[in-house]
């Protein structure tokens, strides 16, 4: 029969400064102790240093108490030291979780609220990490012991009711596995409606755009949609759609998200229920590897007010999403899909990871994730990649 073996937990606070780690290590060193975890957290400026030890026989307490608190003196810190017995493992450590938070800004209220229903769930927050500060703070939680879907489902209301972004996702490799992300285009990877920007130049702006905010509520057919709303562009001249094409807005964080994304290896995909003509020239401009989008008829120069076939409605999304991850030779258990209307809801369902982005309520609702912060970036932070990695990345290709 195993016995308990006793835990030593020894906590520095304070002004942080060089040396401090190695010093309270050449401390502990002097003692048959081992490291069981450490923990180090510096707030503007200010210090904790956690470290958990274990050892067989009962230690010299008092010989590692004064050898501690002498290092604190010396370097103007507080310690703590406390003891415990850790009984042997016996059951298989409880599940892992991500929960990551979002707020812009991010208040207490929202935090306090996350926190009390992950407690109020019987799990444990074992560990928090900042991910970003500005111009969203995004904070990530390592929670153990709750079911994931339950968990999810707690945590989705207190977003909606504290104004903030929640994800739960599986923690361990997992999440490290992601390789290959797809977006839609509208509203999403840019901040414009095409159609709707066409059919201004087109003189029909309203007509076009009622349809195309009720075909992203769900309310309407894509594929009747957009049949109906792009006959309404017939005799356009090409030059408009090149025009439509030079004024697009990304949204922002796009091309820091796809490139820090490439950065890493990952492939990177859109899909649109927009316009090859002004989809594929954006692609190639910020190197995304898979394109599909509908195709507009043109003839003598202009519009003729038809899409070709096959119309890329919310099933052609989700079998593009299917493609791109055989092309990439990626399960699409390992794929990320990014969107914010009905039509998306195929490839939000298939992938991975299903991600709303400033979505349409029915989207919200079926995705895993929610992101309701104006920048597309955001999602790196899902992916565990930290604001700072981003931009030490970018200082370091300069």
């Amino acid at each position: 029969m195993n016995r308990p073996r006793t835990t030593l937990l020894v906590t520095l606070t304070g002004r942080d400064r060089p040396g401090v780690t190695s010093r309270l290590f050449g401390v502990l060193a002097r003692y048959p102790l081992t490291v069981v975890d450490i923990e180090q957290v510096v707030i503007r400026g200010r210090l904790v240093l956690g470290v958990l030890t274990s050892c067989d026989a009962p230690p010299d307490l008092t010989a590692i108490y004064h050898g501690v608190t002498g290092l604190a003196t010396d370097l103007g810190l507080e310690a703590e030291i406390t003891t415990g017995s850790a009984e042997p493992a016996s059951a298989a450590p409880r599940g892992q979780l991500h929960v990551t938070v979002l707020g812009n800004p991010l208040r207490p209220e929202g935090v306090a609220a996350v926190a009390g229903r992950i407690a109020a769930s019987g799990a444990n927050i074992d560990r928090i990490t900042r991910l970003a500060s500005d111009p969203v703070t995004c904070i990530e939680l390592d929670v153990s012991g709750a079911e994931p879907a339950q968990l999810r489902d707690a945590l989705a209301r207190v977003a909606a009711d504290r104004g903030v972004d929640v994800a739960v996702q599986r923690g361990g490799l997992y999440r490290r596995a992601m390789r290959l992300i797809v977006m839609d285009v509208d509203s999403t990877l840019i901040q414009d409606e095409v159609i709707d920007v066409l059919a201004a130049r087109a003189g029909c702006a309203a007509e076009v755009a009622k349809v195309t905010e009720a075909t992203m509520r769900g309310d309407l057919d894509f594929a009747a949609s957009l049949r109906e709303r792009v006959a309404l562009l017939a005799g356009l001249d090409t030059s408009v759609v090149d025009s439509v094409r030079a004024g697009l807005r990304l949204t922002p964080g796009a091309r820091t998200l796809i490139r820090t994304l490439k950065r890493l290896g990952y492939k990177c995909g859109i899909v649109s229920g927009g316009f090859t003509a002004v989809i594929e020239p954006l692609a190639t401009e910020l190197g995304i590897d898979y394109v599909a989008a509908n195709t507009l008829e043109v003839a003598d120069g202009k519009l003729t007010g038809r899409v070709l076939d096959p119309v890329l409605d919310r099933d052609g999304k989700a079998e593009a999403l299917r493609g791109f991850a055989r092309a990439a030779g990626v399960p699409l258990s390992q794929t990320v899909a990014v969107g914010d209307g009905a039509n998306d809801l195929g490839m939000i369902a298939a992938a991975g990871l299903g991600v709303a982005f400033n979505a349409k309520p029915v989207v919200q609702d079926a995705a895993e994730v929610a992101l309701n912060v104006p920048y597309l970036d955001t999602v790196l932070y899902l992916l565990g990649i930290s604001r700072e990695a981003v931009q030490a990345a970018d200082q370091a290709e300069d």
